[in-house]
């Protein structure tokens, strides 16, 4: 028989998914702290916090064979009490309290306050801003907006997320101050669409004015932007990209395909023409921009001329930066009612494909870096390297410039410049400058 432990309750915050998750644990875990709660993330614990992902298949998986691991440590004793939230949690509610009956208690992505009150601990309003980091020191991702109004037909988001709630703008220029004084650097700016923000408080596109506003604060250094829509782009925000210098000259603008058969389908609201105009636009206003994008394969009804259409256009464009994911057939979603009728391994072929072309631009680009110097910010060292990025790189996703530590010796967390001495598809190699 078991005995349930007698030590003091200590909360382990389990985060998978996307970076909107990683902010939500840090919300999470800020509200624990200040209950007076002994909160860690991803360490030993006796009651575990599951925040779970369930956009495509494969997060889906990851989220279900985490919660069945902390479920069976439950059963052999190693945890008292298990507790899931999440995206995950919001969707499949139901069928996760049928199916795995053994998690204590399941969580939408909106039920901090009920959280909390199972963790014995009371949701605190006052505390906005209040967060415990668990990215580098010298970054933190601010969650501008929650939720989506857009319609794009593959994606669950809004069925897990809802629609779009923009943050007021004091409150995250105040969440800004608290970050800075804890000496974060770089805020990467999140939502499931930056270029919607403030439409719903200010009844206007207000992102490049929240941009400003940030930007006037002490200590940051670096302002980043995570996933812009292309339609409807408020363009003052590339005026204050070119004209602030805490701007990076970086944009990720996901844009899933360009056949217009596709993009029609997909409920994207553009063409293949009004995107690439858009993109021109971009480089024109802001010179040297790097832009990362996003692309899905394999989509239904997705024919070899498509695929085609789209191998063209991605060595046209020579993004800086690209990703590409195979499509994922999502229940209650638009597309779930065609056929899913691209068989899978053709999809993870194109996929190779797209990312074998994009690995020889992204090496022809990088050897163009040989002998410049640029600033870099140093995340972390790893083996035998100091690792940093340049203004053109976010964390995890892009390209990393490694420096040498037999050789060097440079301060985690802080600003240096390199010049880059070598370069390979996807790294660049440098000395201090």
């Amino acid at each position: 028989m078991r005995t349930k432990s007698l030590k003091k309750n200590k909360i382990n915050v389990v985060t998978l998914g996307c970076s909107k998750n990683v902010y939500d644990s840090e919300v999470l875990m800020g509200q624990l702290k200040a209950g007076g709660k002994e909160v860690v993330h991803e360490e030993e614990g006796n009651i575990v916090v599951i925040n779970t992902c369930g956009f495509i298949n494969n997060a889906k998986e990851e989220s279900v064979n985490t919660i069945l691991e902390y479920v069976q440590k439950k059963e052999v004793g190693e945890v008292d009490k298990v507790f899931v939230t999440g995206c995950l949690s919001e969707r499949y509610k139901p069928d996760l309290e049928k199916e795995i009956p053994d998690v204590d208690q399941y969580f939408g992505t909106s039920d901090l306050p009920i959280l909390l009150k199972a963790l014995e601990a009371d949701y605190q309003h006052e505390l906005i801003g209040e967060r415990i980091t668990t990215t580098p020191k010298n970054y933190a991702y601010l969650k501008i907006a929650e939720g989506c109004d857009r319609p794009c037909s593959f994606c669950a988001i809004p069925l897990m997320r809802g629609k779009h709630r923009s943050t007021p703008m004091e409150d995250l220029v105040k969440e800004a101050e608290k970050l800075a004084a804890n000496g974060v650097k770089e805020l990467i700016l999140i939502a499931q669409d930056l270029t919607y923000y403030g439409l719903d408080l200010y009844k206007k596109r207000n992102l490049a004015e929240l941009l400003r506003k940030l930007a006037a604060v002490e200590g940051i250094s670096w302002i980043r932007l995570h996933y812009a829509f292309p339609t409807g782009f408020p363009m003052d925000v590339l005026e204050v990209m070119r004209e602030e210098p805490k701007i990076c000259n970086y944009m990720d603008i996901p844009l899933q395909h360009i056949a217009d058969p596709i993009l029609k389908s997909m409920r994207r609201g553009t063409t293949r023409e009004k995107t690439t105009r858009l993109l021109q636009e971009f480089r024109k206003a802001v010179p040297g921009m790097a832009i990362r994008t996003t692309l899905i394969v394999g989509y239904p009804g997705e024919t070899e001329e498509d695929f085609q259409v789209l191998k063209e256009w991605v060595e046209e464009m020579r993004f800086e930066r690209l990703g590409c994911f195979t499509y994922s057939h999502e229940e209650n979603t638009h597309a779930y009612s065609l056929e899913d009728d691209v068989p899978e391994e053709v999809k993870q072929q194109r996929a190779s494909e797209i990312m074998e072309i994009q690995s020889r631009i992204s090496w022809e680009l990088n050897q163009e870096k040989i002998g410049n110097t640029y600033r870099c910010i140093i995340d972390r060292k790893e083996g035998n390297y100091f690792v940093g990025r340049t203004e053109f790189d976010s964390p995890d996703v892009d390209n990393e410039v490694l420096i040498d530590a037999s050789l060097h010796y440079l301060r985690i967390g802080e600003f240096a410049d390199i010049k880059i001495t070598d370069a390979s598809d996807f790294d660049l190699y440098g000395d201090p400058a």
